[in-house]
């Protein structure tokens, strides 16, 4: 095996590496540090960087500035499970059909579709909040997965995905046999897109958990709050409780370490997919 032989541009790189890398875990780690410490360590300079006592009482604290807390991490897991359940269905069935139809006006249709990535976020807000308001979904949770079911990020991966990984001969194969277009779809395209649904639904997890804005405009009762309004709602006009908003965030975050550290390698199989052509 031939060593790997150590020149200044290699350890340029990898001094880069691990700067960029350090620069990304700091704020995890000073969330954990922070949550196990009280307002005044936290507000010290130089502040901690080791972990102190006060996690029973941030938590204590937490649960008490927020009795509904636990309730509030089930709503954004709900809410995260739906929506992410809603776009692996639909955006995949899009993806499919952009992919293995040929239809007049379809790459017209996809080009419109690819035209709303453009428009930014807020530029929905109103609309959304009237639309619900006409609906009477405020203060529900389906006001928060049901206008987001489907993205064009997620057709854009699926319709690339489904294009480079299932053969057409497959699918007139099928045809031929007898087999239905949804039944195409379901025992034949789904099993065979595992990594691309992979990337896509911890993507989707993930947004909609860290959803701010959204649960912001719709939700008004603080028991339905998902966990980032609810974190917010501890700033108010008084001294701000950080160790107990570290030790909430925390919590927050432990799930969503969990998903990336057991679906890493799908993520990563589901963003090379198609990278190199053979």
């Amino acid at each position: 095996m031939k060593r790997l032989q150590l020149t200044p541009q290699l350890i340029g790189a990898y001094a880069i590496v691990a700067i960029g890398a350090l620069m990304m875990l700091g704020p995890f780690w000073f969330m954990f540090v922070f949550a196990t410490h009280g307002n005044r360590e936290i507000l010290s300079l130089p502040p901690p960087l080791w972990f102190g006592d006060a996690l029973g009482d941030n938590l204590r604290q937490l649960l008490t500035s927020l009795p509904h807390f636990w309730k509030n991490v089930g709503w954004s897991v709900y809410v995260a499970l739906m929506s992410t359940a809603l776009n692996l269905f639909f955006c995949s069935l899009a993806g499919f059909a952009f992919a293995l139809y040929e239809f007049k006006g379809r790459d017209l249709l996809f080009g419109f579709v690819m035209a709303t990535m453009l428009l930014p976020s807020f530029v929905g807000m109103i609309p959304t909040a009237l639309t619900m308001s006409w609906l009477e979904w405020m203060n529900q949770p389906r006001a928060l997965y049901v206008p987001g079911a489907v993205g064009a990020l997620g057709i854009f991966m699926m319709r690339q995905y489904i294009a480079s990984a299932i053969p057409k001969e497959l699918v007139d194969a099928a045809r031929i046999d007898g087999c239905g277009e949804f039944a195409i779809y379901w025992r034949i395209v789904l099993p065979l897109i595992g990594p691309a649904l992979g990337t896509l639904g911890l993507i989707t997890f993930i947004g909609s958990w860290n959803n701010f804005i959204g649960p912001l405009i719709v939700i008004r009762d603080m028991e339905m709050y998902t966990v980032p309004i609810a974190l917010r709602s501890l700033q108010g006009t008084g001294q701000i409780p950080w160790g107990a908003i570290s030790a909430g965030s925390a919590i927050a975050v432990l799930p969503l370490l969990v998903l990336f550290m057991l679906a890493s390698r799908r993520l990563i199989e589901g963003l090379t997919a198609g990278a190199v052509k053979s």
